[in-house]
């Protein structure tokens, strides 16, 4: 080997060593499996904390509800779970009020048709109490040829009432005594004799419980009406000229 050739190798081995000693992996630890998935989680709230300010501005109240709950139950400690239970209460305080009156509202049935020669228009809800067992409707109804009348309008044989009777019962808690009469074509209701008086009850109660007794059997029951969804406007009235009662 010639002398040049010689003193060059180390040279160039020497500058090989400090190549691969460049290109060699840092030698840093690298991020642990609970702060890895702790960048998962932060991601993945951030993410669902967007969802959630994109759902309130709409005004979506019921996702917003979910989304929020979700926010809170996956990352309690997260700056999006601080940021959510800033406004979720109001919200779901806001979402279950109004659940809650469209639950009522929905309650009511509403309809107008040809009835017996003339026009009728009602509104009728059921009870709610009991839960099982033949329903009986609270009914409201105008007619064009025999006026306002309030009745409850149940299954044959329908209800124990000589005559003339009293239904007990409570408006909201408060005591409240009824006159009513069986009508004399035989259907198994019981009429309200002073409807007008039974309808200024009604707009301003909440939960009425009626007490009355079943022909079948004699069984007695507490039907309870969840009335304050009525809209009067929706129980529309008769056309003028039309006999009221």
């Amino acid at each position: 080997m010639k002398p040049a050739l010689r003193s060059f190798l180390p040279l160039a081995l020497c500058a090989g060593v400090i190549l691969c000693g460049c290109s060699q992996p840092s030698s840093a630890p690298g991020l642990s499996a609970a702060q890895q998935q702790a960048q998962v989680d932060a991601s993945a709230a951030a993410r669902n904390l967007d969802t959630y300010r994109q759902l309130v501005r709409i005004g979506n109240d019921e996702m917003v509800v979910t989304m929020g709950k979700d926010i809170l139950s996956r990352f309690p400690n997260s700056d999006a779970a601080r940021e959510v239970q800033k406004t979720l209460p109001a919200i779901e305080k806001r979402y279950n009020e109004n659940r809650e009156k469209n639950r009522l509202t929905r309650l009511w049935v509403y309809q107008v048709a040809p009835m017996a020669g003339g026009t009728q228009s009602t509104a009728a809800i059921y009870n709610s109490v009991p839960v099982t067992g033949d329903k009986v409707q609270l009914v409201l109804r105008r007619h064009t040829s025999w006026g306002q009348s309030v009745f409850l309008y149940g299954s044959k044989p329908g209800f124990v009432c000589r005559g003339n009777c009293t239904i007990v019962g409570n408006a909201d808690g408060k005591m409240v005594r009824i006159k009513a009469f069986a009508p004399s074509t035989g259907e198994p209701a019981l009429m309200i004799t002073d409807d007008k008086a039974f309808l200024t009850l009604l707009k301003k109660t909440r939960k009425l419980r009626l007490e009355v007794t079943f022909a079948d059997g004699d069984k007695k029951r507490t039907l309870v009406y969840e009335v304050a969804g009525f809209d009067p406007a929706k129980w529309q009235p008769l056309g003028k000229g039309d006999k009221k009662g």
